[in-house]
């Protein structure tokens, strides 16, 4: 199984710091880009990818304020 597909089915944790969220992140490998595009994790606590597919899980408090 290549590791785009077992992102598509393990979630990718994310914390505060990693807001704001966007796919693809700075760790994946150049061939494997598409256009970035922002994910939502905060309001649902989950989000996937819409061109890749990847699935990410927004994990501890949110920031607060500005």
């Amino acid at each position: 199984m290549s590791a785009s597909n077992d992102n598509r089915i393990k979630p990718i944790k994310v914390t505060a710091t990693d807001l704001p969220l966007h796919c693809p992140t700075p760790s994946m490998k150049l061939w494997n880009s598409h256009p970035r595009v922002f994910i939502d994790v905060i309001t649902t606590g989950e989000a996937k990818c819409p061109y890749c597919g990847t699935a990410y899980q927004f994990e501890g408090p949110a920031r607060t304020g500005h």
